[in-house]
């Protein structure tokens, strides 16, 4: 289905929508029991690229689907898959795109080779926090700019769920500035591994539950993962020592429900009103969640003996400067590239703007070590 084609059905659908509610007469609990009997089952499966033991990440798609469920009366249901019962969790845009599933839950990073602009759905370098991530993808128009990039997919996104400002990652030798990550073997995706490549590491992308294998015999130095509930679970304290920070490539990451844009065609607008009010609710929750579960998750790690290193501030310029670099070096290839880091840099100048004032000023003072 071309793009233009497919926006037009999707605002047809809307319409026709808005035309039957307003038609429906009343709202009568027998007119509510008709309307849930005759709705069709529907049936979808959902491949995610997290292991089942990830309960924050997995428990996203989870979550969806428990929601959909509920909202739906139970005729409408979403079985979640984790990483590799059906696809690989690097197959997962492949999967949806091709119909093998309905709907997949991931971070758009992993399918940079695919169109470098998958990025801004996830997180660039140097980007939003979660706030600003949220902000930018529901009020600032990013989210109809990633589902342009997506119809060429077959595909709609909504966000999934938010990490917040993720840890820069275990690495088993310290780095103290930028000569330290020459011929540093790191599993890093997206455009923060392309960053690391050009400051002289290594740079491979691997699924969540192929890391520790990796980083205990040594194919791999270091790594970057999420924060330290999740971090602790994966068990990379086990196998090395310093635990760096902050996540720079991951201020504030977006993972995203991928739909298949002919399932979602076929939903009746009901159905799809589920399914979005749904996937708001667990972008929501899961960045709740995290909030919640990393406080003692770090303190746990502390009393294991990681030893806390925040990066450089010669580290931080010298990667910064190279993903603006790289930034720039993709806008002048691609349009549809630049457009969006026009976009999102109008928007990441006035979120910092708001951020330094009144934000910066209380964290300054209360977010003290």
């Amino acid at each position: 289905m071309k793009r233009r084609d497919f926006l037009k059905k999707a605002t047809a659908a809307s319409v026709g929508g808005a035309a039957l509610n307003a038609c429906g007469g009343g709202g009568s609990e027998a007119g509510e029991s008709a309307a849930v009997h005759t709705s069709p089952r529907i049936r979808w499966r959902l491949a995610s690229s997290f292991p089942r033991g990830l309960d924050t990440m997995f428990g996203a798609a989870e979550m969806i689907s428990e929601r959909v469920e509920a909202l739906s009366a139970g005729r409408f249901t979403i079985r979640p898959y984790p990483d590799g019962e059906i696809v690989p969790g690097l197959q997962v845009l492949d999967a949806v795109q091709q119909g093998t599933v309905q709907v997949g839950h991931t971070a758009s990073y992993y399918f940079t080779g695919k169109n470098p602009a998958l990025a801004f759905d996830t997180a660039m370098p140097f980007g939003f926090n979660a706030r600003g991530q949220i902000a930018w993808l529901y009020e600032r128009g990013g989210l109809e700019l990633m589902r342009e990039v997506y119809s060429d997919f077959n595909i709609i996104c909504f966000p999934g769920g938010n990490t917040g400002t993720q840890m820069g990652g275990w690495f088993n030798r310290e780095v103290n500035d930028a000569e330290d990550l020459k011929g540093l073997k790191m599993r890093i995706p997206g455009l923060g591994g392309e960053v690391m490549s050009r400051m002289g590491v290594t740079v491979q992308v691997l699924a969540g539950g192929d890391i520790y294998p990796a980083l205990e015999r040594g194919a791999i130095d270091a790594t970057e993962w999420v924060g330290p509930y999740d971090d602790e679970k994966l068990g990379f304290f086990k196998v090395a020592k310093y635990y760096y920070y902050p996540g720079w490539w991951e201020p504030g990451p977006n993972l995203s429900m991928l739909v298949n844009q002919e399932a979602w065609a076929e939903l009746p607008v009901s159905y799809q009103e589920m399914f979005a009010s749904a996937a708001k609710e667990t972008n929501l929750s899961l960045l709740a969640r995290y909030d919640a579960l990393n406080p003692p998750a770090l303190a746990r790690l502390l009393d294991q003996g990681v030893e806390l290193r925040p990066f450089s501030e010669d580290i931080l310029s010298a990667c910064e400067a190279t993903a603006t670099e790289l930034m720039e070096e993709e806008a002048a290839k691609d349009a549809t590239y630049a457009r969006i880091l026009t976009s999102w840099r109008q928007a990441r100048t006035d979120s910092s703007n708001w951020f330094a004032t009144s934000e910066k000023a209380y964290a300054d003072h209360a977010f003290r070590l």
